[in-house]
């Protein structure tokens, strides 16, 4: 009778731990896969998830707007390689988090985003922030064009299929935002559920290997060329193939240059390193590329900027210029050049064979201390700076050529360095090098504003014992400036580095560079009385939420508050300076083309 009775009791517990509502469902699978944190905002739509995350202690990081969490799972994942569910209500918190799933997909970056949605059983009616004029429960095609894959659940016997394939999409190839609409109905209610029992899914633990004729054909050409160049993008980090691409660079004393993207795939005191060829380039990248026989690209998009909008002869002269391309995606290959040998593959996995097919033919290394490349890069490199030295060596106000010269000096070599869109970026693209590979983080192809702050919080998160600094302008800084909030309330102590020029002033002196200097408009944040410039007050806004911040004038003063930054520990420091605005101090220079249309009636 007794065995009959633990029989039951303990049938009746399986049954009870396999009955699972669709929250509870999401907690457990997230707990399966070792993710750490739930990202979002709590709404009425997603109430039984965010209860699901109470029951089964799945920390929430409570940011002030779902952009934000978005590009805060997005620099977690950049340094990671693991990736955080994102949450979010229905209807205007779904599509609060667009702008930045639109950035993770551009920039291949994985997380899951769950949004809440309509009860399966009122979808069409029009209840409370349901989209249905078109198509009944339809924020799903808001999605659609920014994620690799959107899953919408009609039935609690969907969900572990569907949690299995997000992961499994976010995860493999080509990593990338998987979008699942989860209705009310449907988190809450409860059946007995079965999850898939997978291993935690890892970023390329699988990875896609090439075809080794292509890698003999790879050698070949490259061993008989006379000028070959490496282009690294950004899938040289998303593999985190650093160690091969240094290692490759140094068996043939190849050159190597980056994209955006790509900054960080390389250190940036390596006598190989050649800097960045395009519009915001440098003299250096752009005469390689252009000069170049055979380019080694990988994981290159060859976007408009890279490429100084394909103007011919400026940055790639292809052809004569035979491209060896090696990428993860297939829609990359020969999309934007054509590729003389594609090669399908993850970049690590191509070049740990291409060294060893060296290796195999006993191929010699090369001796850098005499390489005639290593010893052409050294006399540009140092012609370059020396052009530089005008914007470098103003410091009342500083521009931020010099504002990035005593940041350099500050910040410790392993210090993550996250940008935003504007004159920051570009700037700390060409003339801050990294030192440690993988430590720049940055919107790249989707050049999105306001992403510095929570993005920074992000790898703060997921490295808590490295520097993380933020470099924004004031109209970018302005855009998601509430996660202070967020990082304070948590005492996450980031150092955000304010470069105050009051206003949208790369976009005006894109004006001025393309239309000329009677034609700007909109662009500059100036009083109405009086015509001079405004911001607000950065130190007491950033004060108001509890942050330490300081106001700086002059190198001396960053060098004293920067290193005073590096000790505090009790939440986010920010550091407001006021830069040069006066065009053309105000902007870093421009070596490539890039295609801004000018009307007609401008000619």
């Amino acid at each position: 009778m007794i065995f009959y009775l633990h029989f039951i009791l303990n049938l009746v517990t399986r049954m009870n731990e396999s009955r699972l509502t669709g929250g509870e469902a999401v907690a457990k699978y997230m707990k399966a896969q070792n993710v750490p944190y739930a990202v979002g905002i709590p709404g009425h739509g997603c109430l039984g998830l965010v209860d699901a995350f109470l029951k089964n202690d799945i920390p929430i990081i409570q940011v002030r707007h779902e952009q934000s969490a978005c590009h805060l799972a997005d620099g977690y994942f950049r340094t990671t390689g693991k990736p955080l569910v994102v949450f979010t209500s229905i209807g205007p918190g779904g599509c609060n988090a667009v702008i930045g799933v639109a950035t993770a997909f551009v920039d291949s970056t994985a997380m899951i985003v769950i949004t809440g949605g309509v009860h399966v059983r009122w979808q069409g009616v029009g209840v409370l922030q349901e989209i249905e004029r078109k198509h009944w429960a339809d924020f799903s095609s808001i999605m659609k064009p920014v994620v690799k894959r959107s899953y919408q659940v009609t039935s609690l016997d969907q969900l572990p299929w569907v949690l299995h394939n997000a992961f499994k999409t976010a995860l493999s190839g080509r990593p990338g935002p998987v979008h699942i609409d989860l209705p009310m109905d449907i988190q809450s209610e409860a059946q007995e559920i079965e999850l898939f029992d997978d291993p935690p899914f890892i970023i390329n633990q699988q990875r896609i290997f090439p075809d080794p004729v292509l890698i003999e054909q790879a050698i070949d050409l490259l061993l008989e060329s006379k000028k070959p160049v490496i282009l690294a993008g950004g899938g040289v980090l998303s593999s985190k193939a650093f160690t091969e691409l240094k290692q490759f660079s140094e068996y043939l004393g190849i050159p190597v240059c980056t994209t955006l993207a790509g900054k960080g795939a390389f250190a940036e005191d390596h006598p190989l390193f050649a800097f960045y060829p395009g519009t915001k380039g440098s003299p250096i990248g752009n005469e390689l590329t252009s000069k170049a026989d055979v380019i080694l690209a990988l994981g290159c998009r060859f976007a408009d900027e890279t490429t100084s909008s394909y103007e011919k002869g400026v940055t790639f002269s292809i052809p004569p210029t035979k491209i060896i391309q090696v990428d993860i995606d297939p829609g990359e290959i020969g999309k934007n050049y054509p590729a003389y040998l594609p090669i399908l593959s993850d970049v690590k996995s191509a070049l740990k064979q291409m060294i060893h097919e060296l290796q195999q033919r006993n191929i010699e290394e090369v001796d850098l201390s005499v390489n005639q490349a290593v010893k052409w890069i050294e006399e540009k490199r140092n012609e370059w700076f020396r052009n530089l030295e005008s914007l470098r060596q103003h410091t009342s106000p500083m521009t931020i050529s010099r504002l990035l010269i005593e940041l350099r000096k500050a910040t410790p070599k392993d210090t993550f360095m996250v940008t935003s869109a504007g004159h920051t970026q570009a700037a700390l693209f060409q003339e801050f090098p990294i030192l440690s590979e993988g430590t720049h983080i940055s919107s790249g192809g989707f050049s999105t504003m306001g992403f510095g702050v929570p993005a920074a919080i992000g790898v703060k998160l997921a490295h808590p014992n490295r520097t993380v600094v933020s470099v924004e302008g004031d109209g970018s800084f302005l855009m998601t400036c509430q996660e202070l909030a967020t990082a304070q309330q948590l005492k996450i102590p980031i150092i955000i580095v304010i470069a105050d020029n009051s206003g949208w002033i790369s976009i005006r002196d894109l004006q001025i560079n393309a239309y000329g200097k009677d034609r700007i408009y909109g662009t500059e944040f100036l009083r109405k009385d009086d015509k001079k410039p405004y911001s607000p007050d950065f130190v007491q806004l950033a004060e108001s939420f509890g942050c330490w911040a300081m106001k700086i004038n002059n190198p001396e003063e960053f060098q004293k508050y920067f290193k005073e930054a590096l000790k505090w520990q009790e939440g986010p420091v920010v550091l407001w300076v006021n830069v040069e605005r006066n065009h053309p101090l105000s902007e870093s220079p421009v070596y490539g083309s890039w295609d801004v249309p000018k009307p007609e009636y401008l000619d």
